[in-house]
């Protein structure tokens, strides 16, 4: 017989709360919208607050939410893209090709030239990393 899961939560810190983390995650992403691309600051910041995020999901000090108990046959699919996406990003950073078979970083830069732009860009990736944090 199965021992059933504890699926209890503890209360949020004062910190976990939206109504803090989430100006805590616009003020990060506003920092980090200021740096030029692939710039050593913004390398830099961006394996600090990536450094210091990983180390919160792997301590005890963020409250966890209860897993999803399995994922669907579907969800596996969903990994063919992502494995393809990533052997071409990799490899045309490895191989430096430059214009003639760009990365999806470099075909992104026009975009992300704007600082607002990049700020949200930060954001959404710190909002991403921090939900993956919580579970």
């Amino acid at each position: 017989m199965e021992q059933p899961h504890d699926l209890t939560v503890e209360a949020p810190r004062a910190w976990d709360r939206p109504a803090v983390s989430v100006p805590v995650l616009v003020c990060l992403s506003l920092v980090g919208g200021r740096f030029a691309s692939f710039s050593t600051e913004a390398n830099l910041f961006t394996l600090g607050t990536g450094g210091v995020l990983i180390w919160l999901g792997l301590s005890n000090r963020v409250p966890r939410r209860p897993a999803p108990r399995r994922l669907g046959a579907g969800a596996a699919w969903w990994a063919v893209p992502v494995v393809v996406f990533g052997v071409f990003e990799g490899t045309t950073f490895v191989l430096a090709v430059g214009d003639d078979f760009p990365t999806f970083s470099r075909l992104a830069d026009p975009l992300l030239e704007d600082h607002l732009t990049r700020s949200a860009v930060w954001f959404a990736w710190l909002a991403a990393f921090w939900g993956l944090v919580r579970r």
